[in-house]
């Protein structure tokens, strides 16, 4: 018995020792993670500026009933387009047709009277002269004279004034563009006590597009902004017919604005800045500025809302990009993995500047040919090695162009 127990004792001593052994190897390192890489690139991208616009007539005119009486005829369709000269109102004229009447016959009782007048001032003058009829008798002639010249004068007035209110009468667009929907329907009393408003003419080609610029953004177009002092109606119908032709309205290598309307896509032609407010508003820290499109189609409206886009004068010189993907944020701070030459990871902050398509500007941080990881940058640390892998080359096109 008492042998068992000891050759018992040798076997679980020989197996805690055999057990302790295999305790002791180390199990074999992990190999380093793959990850896909992107080169920095450096490419002369342009950047561009985005802001949220209005759309209002080039001209828009308020049509008003300058004098009093029941609207008669209204001679357009709502919404109609409509020439200069077009009739688009009728007042009721009878009223204005018999003061014309009137003033023509009080004229001409004046110009009877100043040709009686007359004929006494020339009979009298030779009869003064011999001394046959007293200096006063001849005074008297000429001041009945000079009074019948001043009745003649007020009737031309009032026959001038009766023929304007009758004018007014009836109502032309003094534009080219829409007529906006009837305010006042045919039989109502207009233009009693006010100007009563009928509708609005708008000139829509071209048509105007009216946007707020930063402080920061009037600096960086300070230049184009001052440029606009220059701009008389020839120069801008010469840049309105450049785009019309498929061109850039503007000088040089600048593209001009391009619209984007509500349903995202570009409108076909460019505009250009023609003015800007005196004066930065205090309240919002922006300068309204003013732009011009040519809209031969009418497609545009008053009233419409879109996104004018510029580029930057200057910009995009020699300008880093990185995929998006590569980029991580957190509270505001922008960190990449860039992969040393010794493969190794190495977490940095860096500054971004606006985004181009997939990719996105780096204005501090970076240098052009080294690598970021876009894929995999959950599986590293600051200082491990990895396995990098090329991925394919980011395109720099700005589809759409970079805004900030």
């Amino acid at each position: 018995m008492r042998s068992w127990c000891r050759t018992a004792g040798w076997l679980i001593a020989g197996l805690t020792v055999a057990s302790l052994a295999c305790g002791e190897k180390k199990p074999p390192p992990l190999p380093p993670p793959t990850v896909i890489v992107a080169p920095v690139l450096k490419e002369d991208v342009p950047v561009f500026s985005e802001y949220v616009a209005t759309v209002e007539g080039y001209i828009n005119v308020d049509i008003r009933a300058r004098v009093a009486g029941f609207l008669q005829t209204q001679d357009y369709k709502d919404g109609a387009y409509v020439k200069e000269g077009t009739l688009l109102f009728t007042i009721d004229p009878r009223q204005y047709q018999a003061d014309v009447t009137q003033a023509q016959g009080q004229l001409g009782q004046a110009q009877a009277l100043l040709t009686r007048a007359n004929i006494t001032v020339a009979r009298y003058r030779p009869l003064a002269a011999k001394q046959a009829i007293s200096q006063q008798d001849l005074d008297n002639a000429i001041a009945s004279q000079q009074s019948a010249t001043g009745q003649v004068e007020a009737a031309k007035g009032n026959l001038q004034q009766a023929q304007l209110n009758l004018s007014y009468t009836k109502i032309y667009s003094p534009v080219n563009g829409v007529a906006g929907t009837a305010q006042v329907r045919i039989g109502n009393l207009v233009g009693q006590g006010t100007p009563t408003l009928l509708t609005t003419v708008s000139q829509v080609d071209p048509i105007r597009v009216i946007f707020n610029i930063s402080e920061v953004d009037y600096i960086r177009y300070s230049t184009l902004v001052a440029s606009t002092e220059r701009l008389g109606e020839a120069v801008i119908q010469e840049r309105l017919a450049r785009s019309l032709d498929g061109g850039s309205p503007m000088p040089e290598s600048n593209p001009g604005l391009e619209l984007i309307l509500a349903d995202n896509s570009v409108y076909k032609y460019r505009g250009f800045i023609i003015s800007a407010q005196r004066q930065i508003q205090t309240t919002t820290g922006t300068l309204q500025v003013e732009a011009v499109f040519p809209n031969p189609d009418t497609l545009l409206r008053p009233g419409l809302y879109a996104r004018i886009r510029g580029q930057r004068p200057g910009s995009g010189k020699d300008t880093l990009l990185i995929p998006q993907k590569a980029v991580s944020e957190l509270q505001g701070v922008f960190t990449v993995a860039v992969v040393t030459p010794e493969d190794k990871v190495q977490i940095r902050k860096v500054e971004v500047g606006p985004r181009v398509g997939p990719n996105w500007i780096i204005t501090q941080g970076l240098s052009a040919g080294e690598r970021v990881i876009v894929e995999g940058v959950q599986k590293v640390t600051d200082g491990a090695p990895v396995k990098p892998q090329p991925a394919s080359s980011p395109s720099a096109a700005p589809s759409p162009p970079p805004t900030k």
